[in-house]
C-alpha cells in the first residue's frame, strides 16, 4: 500500500484501476541540412502545420459538441498557433540561414516561447505553456510522421496515470470509463485541469514520480480535492473510500442550494463572491457558479495572445463581450506586464530586479500611448455594462493621481467625439505592494474601490520570490503581518465608504475566508469553481465569531499559529 499527495486539480473522488499512458518521444535531432535540402524542409514545416491545423479544427468541432463553445475555444487559441506569422516566420529562418532541420527548427521557435511563459510568476499565464506544448508536439508528430494514442477509445473504468495530459488528450476522455487521472506535473490553472473539470473528471497533479510508482492494472484511488492518492489498498482501506466517495457526491447536491443566493453569514452580514477571468470566454464558467461578477479580469491577454499591441477597437470589442454578459459589476485590470510577463513586440529593459522595475502602472505611465488607447476602449465598453478599471502595482499616491488623470482625459475626448459612455465608471486600485497598504486611509480619498493583490502582497512584504524553491517556505498568507496589512487596506478604505475586495488567491482559500469575513472584507473574488462552496462556507459562520477569531489571529506571531487556530475554530462548526 503506497499513499502520495499531489495537487487537487478536479474535485471528485475516483476508484479504478491504473492505465499507465506512455507517449512516444518527438526530440529532434539536431542534424544540420545542406543547401539542397532547404526547400524539402521549408515544405515539410508548411504540410506539417497544415495538418495539425486541420485535426485541431476537428478538435474544436468535437469540443464544442461535447463541452460548448468556451472550452472549444482553447483549441481556437492553438489553431492561431499554427498560423502565427512570427512562428512560422522565425522557423524559417532557422532552416535557411542556420540550416536547421525542420523538426529542430520547429522545437527550438516553439521552445522560446515556452520558456518565457515558464518563468512567469501568474499562475493562468505560466500554465499557459502546456499549449503551446500541444501545438509544438502535434506539429512535430506530423514532421516526424509520429503516430497519436486516440484515447476516446477507452472502454473500461480506468485512472489514467501519466507524466502530463495535454488539452487535447484530455478533451478526448470519456468520463463514463475514465474515473480520474493522475500526473507528475501540472497545477489546478492548467488547460487539462480546467477541462477536468468541465467533464467532472476528478484530478490530482503535481506528484513528480507517480509514472514510476504506478504499475498497469494497479486498484488506485485519488481525492481531487485535497490532492491524496492511493495505490494497491487493502480491502479495509478501499471501503473508506467508498464511504468517503459517496459523502462527496452527497456534498455535490448540496451545494446547488446555494446557487441564485446571496452570500450571507448566519446573522445576516452579506459579502460578494466574484470571478476571476482571463478571457470573455471565461464568463461562461463565472455565470455557470453564479458568481456574483468579475472582480479580476486579466486584460494582458489581449496584449499576450498577439504579435502586435491590440487597437481599440480590438479591444472594445473585448471589453463589451464581458460587460453585456452579466448584470453584475465588472473588474478590468489595464494592462499589468513586465516582471515575468513580456511581450515579443515590446522591447522592455533588461532589469537586475524585474519585478521591481519598469511594470504595469509603470510602464503604462511612461508610455501614454499604449495606455491611452486601453483606456478609451475601456470607456467606450462603459456603455454596455457596470465596468470598474483598476490600476495595477500602484505605490504612491501620485501615481494614481496621474493614471486617473489620463482616464479623465480620455472620458472627456470621447464625450466631445460624442461617443456613448457610462455616467457611473468606477476608478481603483490594486493593493499588492505593502507602502499602499499603509497609506489606504490615504488612497481611500482618491480611489472608488480597492482589490487587494494578495499574491504579490506576500511575496513583497516577506522579500520571498514564491517562485524560488530555497525560499517558497516564506510564502506564508496567514503570517500576522500580512493579516495587519489587509485589515490596514480594509480600514483605510471603510473610513471613506470604499468598498475592499481581494483578488488574489487567498480569497478563495478555505482557512483564509473566516479571517477575511472577520477583518471586514466585502468582495471576495476567485476561481469561478470555488464560489458555491466558499458560499456555503460563509453561511455557516457568525460574524462576531469571525470577528473574535480574527482579532486573535492579529495577535499570533507564526503563520502555523494563525492556521492552527482557524482550523480548531472550524472544526467547531
Amino acid at each position: 500500500m503506497l499513499k502520495m499527495k499531489g495537487i487537487g486539480a478536479s474535485n471528485g473522488i475516483a476508484l479504478a484501476k491504473a492505465l499507465i499512458l506512455k507517449h512516444e518521444t518527438t526530440k529532434t535531432n539536431p542534424k544540420k541540412i545542406n543547401e539542397k535540402e532547404i526547400e524539402g524542409e521549408v515544405k515539410k514545416l508548411h504540410d506539417a502545420l497544415k495538418i495539425a491545423g486541420d485535426e485541431i479544427k476537428q478538435l474544436i468541432q468535437n469540443t464544442t459538441k461535447t463541452l460548448g463553445e468556451e472550452k472549444a475555444a482553447v483549441f481556437e487559441a492553438h489553431f492561431l498557433v499554427t498560423t502565427d506569422p512570427l512562428l512560422i516566420e522565425d522557423t524559417e529562418k532557422l532552416i535557411k540561414e542556420e540550416k536547421y532541420n525542420a523538426a529542430n527548427a520547429l522545437e527550438s521557435t516553439a521552445n522560446k516561447a515556452i520558456a518565457t511563459l515558464r518563468a512567469m510568476d501568474d499562475d493562468y499565464f505560466r500554465e499557459r505553456a502546456a499549449d503551446v506544448i500541444d501545438v509544438r508536439d502535434r506539429i512535430l508528430r506530423k514532421i516526424l510522421n509520429i503516430k497519436t494514442i486516440d484515447l476516446s477509445t477507452i472502454k473500461e473504468e480506468t485512472i489514467i496515470v501519466s507524466h502530463d495530459l495535454t488539452p487535447s488528450e484530455t478533451s478526448q476522455l470519456n468520463p463514463k470509463f475514465v474515473k480520474g487521472f493522475l500526473c507528475d506535473i501540472g497545477g489546478r490553472t492548467s488547460h487539462a485541469a480546467i477541462m477536468a473539470r468541465s467533464l467532472g473528471i476528478p484530478a490530482v497533479l503535481g506528484l513528480k514520480n507517480v509514472t514510476t510508482k504506478v504499475k498497469n492494472n494497479q486498484f488506485c484511488v485519488l481525492d481531487g480535492n485535497t490532492g491524496e492518492i492511493g495505490i494497491d489498498l487493502n480491502s479495509s482501506e478501499k471501503n473508506k473510500w467508498v464511504a468517503k466517495q459517496n459523502a462527496w457526491i452527497e456534498e455535490q447536491k448540496e451545494l446547488l442550494v446555494f446557487k441564485g443566493k446571496l452570500t450571507k453569514t448566519s446573522d445576516n452580514h452579506e459579502v460578494k463572491l466574484e470571478a476571476n477571468i482571463g478571457s470573455p470566454k471565461d464568463m461562461i464558467k463565472a455565470i455557470e457558479y453564479d458568481a456574483q461578477g468579475v472582480g479580476l479580469f486579466r486584460s494582458e491577454f489581449l496584449y499576450m495572445g498577439s504579435s502586435y499591441f491590440p487597437s481599440e477597437d480590438i479591444q472594445f470589442e473585448e471589453y463589451k463581450k464581458v460587460l453585456s454578459a452579466t448584470k453584475h459589476k465588472v473588474v478590468i485590470r489595464t494592462l499589468d506586464i513586465g516582471g515575468d510577463k513580456e511581450l515579443s513586440y515590446l522591447d522592455l529593459p533588461k532589469e537586475m530586479n524585474p519585478f521591481l522595475g519598469y511594470r504595469a502602472i509603470r510602464l503604462c505611465l511612461d508610455r501614454k500611448d499604449i495606455f491611452k488607447t486601453q483606456l478609451r476602449a475601456l470607456i467606450r465598453a462603459s456603455a454596455f455594462g457596470k465596468l470598474a478599471i483598476m490600476f495595477p502595482m500602484i505605490a504612491t499616491v501620485e501615481e494614481f493621481k496621474a493614471a486617473k488623470s489620463l482616464y479623465e482625459n480620455c472620458k472627456k475626448e470621447l464625450i466631445k467625439e460624442k461617443v456613448k459612455i457610462s455616467d457611473d465608471i468606477q476608478v481603483g486600485m490594486m493593493i499588492e505592494i505593502p507602502a499602499a497598504a499603509v497609506n489606504a486611509e490615504i488612497f481611500a480619498k482618491y480611489a472608488d474601490f480597492f482589490s487587494i493583490g494578495t499574491n504579490d502582497l506576500i511575496q513583497y512584504s516577506l522579500a520571498a520570490d514564491r517562485m524560488s524553491e530555497k525560499v517558497s517556505y516564506l510564502y506564508q498568507p496567514y503570517h500576522p503581518s500580512i493579516l495587519r496589512l489587509i485589515k490596514m487596506t480594509i480600514d483605510g478604505g471603510h473610513k471613506y465608504n470604499r468598498p475592499v475586495a481581494m483578488c488574489g488567491e487567498m480569497a478563495g482559500d478555505k482557512i483564509a475566508v473566516p479571517l477575511l469575513v472577520g477583518l471586514g472584507l466585502d468582495e471576495f473574488s476567485m476561481s469561478a469553481s470555488s464560489v458555491l462552496e466558499t458560499r456555503k462556507i460563509i453561511s455557516t459562520l457568525n460574524k462576531k465569531d469571525t470577528e473574535i477569531l480574527a482579532s486573535k489571529a492579529l495577535q499570533c506571531e507564526t503563520n502555523e499559529e494563525v492556521k492552527s487556530l482557524v482550523e480548531i475554530f472550524l472544526s467547531k462548526k
